[in-house]
């Protein structure tokens, strides 16, 4: 599971999730792309069960990039917990994700073996995307 090794305070607050990814909208490494269509929180559990699915489809050939990282806690409350008491204790960690980010990248594959395992990775995360391809192809 992804989780940073360490962080500068355990607790974030949520912020805003409005506005459009401008860094990591353009494929960099790979010739094929899973691009986020909607802004969400990605955890690192479905960040790891996308990437199962897609290099199991791949069949462990090409090469596969994680191009998110889950950098923000998410802090829960015990259950039947009254208000108050300050905040509770961090639970999992997420990515946040916005319009037009990049989240995977994969290369060294054909273009239909491409599009189908970035269709079962799709299937696994919580937002809308779409396979892209870099204009270089």
């Amino acid at each position: 599971m992804l989780s940073p090794k360490r962080v500068k305070h355990r607790k974030q607050q949520r912020g805003k999730r409005n506005g459009k990814a401008y860094r990591g909208s353009s494929i960099s490494f790979g010739r094929y792309g899973l691009k986020a269509l909607e802004p969400g929180w990605i955890n690192n559990r479905q960040i790891e069960a996308a990437r199962v699915a897609l290099t199991r489809k791949i069949k462990r050939g090409g090469k596969v990039w994680i191009r998110i990282f889950p950098d923000k806690s998410i802090t829960v409350k015990p259950a039947e917990t009254r208000m108050g008491k300050g905040k509770g204790s961090p639970e999992h960690w997420v990515a946040v994700v916005k319009p037009g980010r990049i989240l995977f990248e994969l290369d060294g594959v054909a273009d239909e073996l491409a599009q189908s395992a970035f269709l079962l990775a799709a299937a696994k995360l919580p937002i809308r995307t779409k396979f892209v391809q870099s204009h270089s192809a």
